[in-house]
């Protein structure tokens, strides 16, 4: 297995800490002392349904289960610039039948849920409004979220998906799915040269590491394989 490199660098991670979430009589899920909100969301092919449209600001667990026949994912988007495209939150790979949950910290606002069957396109969205805890919204906060995403594919052979070019201040999740014959590590580096991230993928998986692109100019999407090659793209950032 490759051995990975832990770097302390500004990285920023979609979902919030670990809940653990209690029962109780609160009118917006169930919720109980520091345990935060939990909502429970269905999922099919063609409806996207929240236990409640209203929560409390806080800690809140979406107890997510797929009663369709696809794959499908759940976001959380905040508001920005009038439309809902702020990624807040995610869960991703959630197969017919089984269940998962997406833990996040909400501040108050607005915000949409998208559930995304066949894991594709702007999903089928449902609002949920969120009380109290301050004027501040997630999708204001300095750390919260990410912008887009950039889903790169690789064989072993070549690096796709990396599109034509990136704005400065950007928040990208990188995601990488590895169809070679070996695990891989994903870096990504800045245009100093400096390594920013760095994650490693097993074969036949999909990792992900979200980057702020602070700088102008040319920076780096590299896979690695341990005696191999590495593979390098660019990604202009202008």
């Amino acid at each position: 297995m490759l051995s990975r490199r832990r770097l302390s660098l500004p990285l920023f991670l979609a979902s919030a800490s670990v809940l653990a979430a209690c029962g109780g009589d609160g009118t917006s899920g169930d919720s109980g002392g520091s345990g935060g909100t939990t909502v429970a969301l269905t999922a099919t092919d063609d409806s996207c349904e929240l236990e409640t449209s209203e929560v409390p600001a806080g800690q809140t667990t979406f107890t997510v289960t797929n009663d369709g026949e696809s794959v499908t994912e759940v976001y959380v988007y905040g508001e920005e610039g009038g439309e809902y495209t702020r990624v807040i939150s995610e869960v991703e790979n959630i197969g017919p039948g089984t269940s998962r949950d997406m833990e996040v910290d909400l501040s108050s606002g607005s915000y949409e849920v998208a559930c995304k069957p066949g894991q594709s396109g702007d999903g089928i969205r449902t609002e949920l409004a969120v009380t109290g805890g301050g004027e501040e919204t997630a999708s204001e906060g300095e750390d919260s979220g990410y912008d887009r995403e950039i889903e790169l594919a690789t064989d072993g052979t070549a690096i796709t998906g990396l599109g034509d070019g990136a704005e400065t201040g950007e928040r990208i999740e990188f995601k990488l799915t590895n169809s070679a014959d070996g695990p891989r590590i994903l870096e990504i580096k800045d245009p100093t040269g400096a390594v920013v991230a760095e994650i490693e993928v097993e074969m036949g998986e999909t990792g992900e590491t979200i980057v702020e692109l602070d700088q102008a100019g040319t920076w780096q999407v590299i896979v690695e394989g341990e005696g191999l090659d590495d593979l390098v793209s660019e990604l202009e950032v202008s």
